[in-house]
């Protein structure tokens, strides 16, 4: 009963529903990054040749659905109220057992970027994982030079731990990263950057 729970995992925010892709997503979901490639790619990693196609979609929407099911992550699609894509939030690498963690990516459509879309998203993710997936941790890594996201992860309660050296690959290269971090319980204060 408890996977069966997990597999219609569905967020609703003010102004949005954060729910798993479905099929049906697809023409939208490649639109909006085709449409924003030009924003989006310098933060992601390479895309593979296949990434806006059909087949590809349809192996992530697959993906998704085991990752709900074992636990594993939880791939959301941002949608506007009118069913509209405007960017995906994903819950990865979850860790049970001593741990009880995961880790969180994000991207938005340029459009939609900077009218507090992307914190209302990443606060109700937090929320779930915290009081619905009773995690203890969520991480987050991002660029060091990406002010936009350290801005978004320090508004949502996430504190600066420091910096991953070659953390990632990232446009092709190994980039390093600062990391962050939300705690449940969290008692440390202020710690951002210097």
């Amino acid at each position: 009963m408890l996977k069966a729970a997990r597999a219609t995992v569905e967020i609703r925010t003010a102004r949005m529903l954060l729910r798993p892709p479905i099929m049906a997503d697809h023409l939208d979901w490649a639109r909006a990054r085709k449409d924003n490639r030009a924003f989006i790619e310098p933060w992601e990693p390479v895309w593979a040749t296949d990434h806006l196609t059909k087949n590809a979609f349809r192996n992530r929407v697959a993906w998704a659905k085991r990752s709900i099911r074992d636990g594993r992550a939880l791939p959301l699609m941002m949608l506007r109220h009118d069913g509209r894509v405007i960017g995906a939030i994903t819950l990865d690498n979850i860790r049970r057992g001593p741990a009880q963690m995961g880790t969180v990516g994000y991207w938005i459509t340029e459009e939609h970027a900077r009218q507090g879309l992307m914190t209302e998203a990443l606060s109700a993710l937090v929320d779930h994982a915290f009081h619905r997936m009773d995690l203890s941790r969520i991480e987050a890594a991002c660029l060091p030079e990406n002010a936009a996201s350290r801005a978004l992860l320090e508004r949502c309660g996430f504190k600066y731990e420091g910096v991953a050296q070659s953390y990632l690959q990232i446009a092709g290269r190994w980039r390093n990263h600062v990391l962050y971090a939300q705690l449940r319980n969290d008692r440390r204060g202020r710690t951002d950057a210097q």
